[in-house]
């Protein structure tokens, strides 16, 4: 491939380097987004666990007369404990505050580092709650499953952004994103399995979480580090020949000055923390911040976190409700698969876009479905005709989201951080992230409970709402080298107020 001119792709400015895509670089992404399973994993099994009879009886008792009351009186409130939703949430908070210390370690030590830690915190985490015998031990195990989750999601975005070439750095960094959904297909079909056992099923569930973290573990400490990630501290011929491998050609020059000018300036920043809230990193910290604010309010983890369990407050039989979460959890990998193909063909915004309004359309039909048979009184019965289509439109929101604000949630704040404050950008867009999906696990039941059909229109308003900012504010992003990423803002009608002339990378001419 011919490279080093400055070329404009999809509206937007980008250099493209000379090298092509090798099987080292493919394979280093593919292992290192397995960092993707931990969270995944966890995602697709508490929904399941936290719907299994034993599991309920053994650590939450007030339960069984809470369900029992709900059959004579409303089925929104059926499981509204807040010891249970504790049980799920507790991981997030957990990572929330690993993220900040993950963001430490990832700059000074490197990214690989920071995911073996995480997958050696996830594997104890999961462990102990194979173990637990009180709620005590659960919520031990949970928090040291959300450091695990902390690290792994601060370091392997930015790991799979600095080793992908531009060309094909959004299909390489939504292998992320695949490994998320696997990992919760993966927990399905294990939770529908276990559902069955006489006895210990919810251990069997918990305990094999050990496996993607035990894949993570070894998988991270093979893999090699990134040149950015070399250069950062001092390792310069190092970075050089490992540049030449991820990238299989010796003329890199031109791409190893950009990155180790990009690395020089980001030396010279003392305060990355501070320095992020200045003028010309605007762009980049109100995105790291709002793009997992609203990947979270989209109510996705309503059906990640608690699909066995919304399912069995709808009347659907035990089997009937597992089984739905894996069919939900199928479409959910198969629609990522979409946006391997389409995020670097058609581009970030049009794939926000649409995932917006299918999701919208999507939440205010099921919230209808629910309204029209329960109404505000949660009594009622659906029928298998209206349990079905509810099943269908949920399957559709959930494919929506998998092929746009899933991967790009993770994809485009990775990829729009400057060298200097991409740690630190991760790492907000992380804590935001794992701060609301805390919000939502920890009081999604008992916003049923109240708000009962309408959380659905609740969560559809915020679709439009997020929808609506990405239309305005946000320039395509696609094929840009992330050094580059500046050209981008000081051409967009809004940002390009907040981005000073001499905060454009300039890159390297050709000779």
């Amino acid at each position: 491939m011919a490279g080093g001119a400055f070329v404009s792709e999809g509206g937007s400015g980008g250099r493209d380097y000379e090298g092509g895509v090798t099987v080292f670089v493919v394979i280093t992404c593919m292992v290192a987004a397995m960092g993707g399973l931990l969270f995944g994993y966890d995602l697709g099994i508490s929904g399941g666990v936290t719907s299994m009879d034993e599991f309920l009886s053994k650590f939450f008792p007030q339960l069984e007369r809470q369900r029992e009351n709900a059959k004579h009186d409303t089925a929104y409130c059926k499981f509204d404990d807040q010891k249970l939703q504790l049980f799920t949430s507790s991981l997030y908070l957990a990572a929330l505050v690993a993220s900040f210390v993950a963001s430490v370690v990832t700059r000074k030590y490197g990214r690989k580092v920071s995911m073996f830690t995480g997958g050696l915190a996830f594997l104890t985490g999961a462990l102990i709650n194979a173990f637990a015998i009180n709620v005590t031990m659960l919520i031990i195990g949970r928090l040291l499953l959300g450091v695990g989750v902390g690290f792994a999601n601060q370091s392997t975005p930015v790991y799979l952004s600095e080793m992908a070439p531009a060309k094909i750095r959004g299909a390489l960094n939504i292998c992320f994103q695949v490994a998320i959904t696997s990992g919760i297909l993966v927990a399905n079909l294990i939770n529908y399995g276990t559902s069955n056992m006489a006895k210990n099923g919810w251990r069997v569930s918990l305990g094999l979480a050990a496996v993607p973290a035990l894949l993570m573990v070894i998988g991270s400490f093979f893999l090699p580090d990134t040149p950015n990630s070399m250069l950062e501290r001092g390792r310069y011929e190092e970075a050089k020949q490992m540049l030449k491998k991820v990238r299989g050609t010796e003329n890199v020059d031109h791409e190893f000055e950009d990155i180790r000018d990009a690395c020089e300036a980001a030396k010279k920043v003392e305060h990355p923390w501070k320095n992020i809230m200045q003028s010309k990193y605007r762009p980049a910290l109100v995105f790291c911040s709002a793009i997992p604010f609203f990947q979270q309010i989209t109510g996705i983890n309503v059906i990640m976190f608690y699909a066995p369990v919304l399912f069995k407050t709808l009347g659907f039989g035990d089997d009937a409700a597992l089984m739905s979460a894996v069919i939900t959890g199928v479409v959910n990998v198969l629609a990522t698969f979409v946006s391997l193909y389409s995020a670097d063909r058609f581009g970030r915004r049009f794939l926000f876009l649409e995932g917006g309004i299918q999701m919208f359309i999507c939440q205010i039909l099921v919230g209808s479905f629910i309204g029209l048979k329960f109404g505000t009184t949660g009594t009622g019965t659906l029928t298998p005709a209206t349990a079905d289509w509810i099943l269908v439109f949920i399957c559709v929101y959930v494919a929506g989201f998998a092929w746009s604000w899933g991967p790009l949630g993770w994809l485009v704040p990775s990829e729009i951080c400057p060298l200097e404050i991409r740690p630190a950008g991760q790492a907000i867009n992380v804590s935001v992230n794992m701060f609301f999906t805390f919000l939502i696990g920890q009081f999604f039941l008992t916003m049923l409970c109240h708000m009962k059909f309408g959380l659905f229109y609740f969560f559809g308003g915020m679709v439009a709402i997020m929808t609506i900012f990405i239309y305005f504010l946000f320039p395509e992003t696609r094929g840009v080298p992330i050094e580059e990423m500046g050209r981008v803002w000081k051409q967009h009608w809004f940002w390009k107020n907040y981005i000073p002339d001499d905060a454009v990378t300039a890159g390297h001419d050709e000779n």
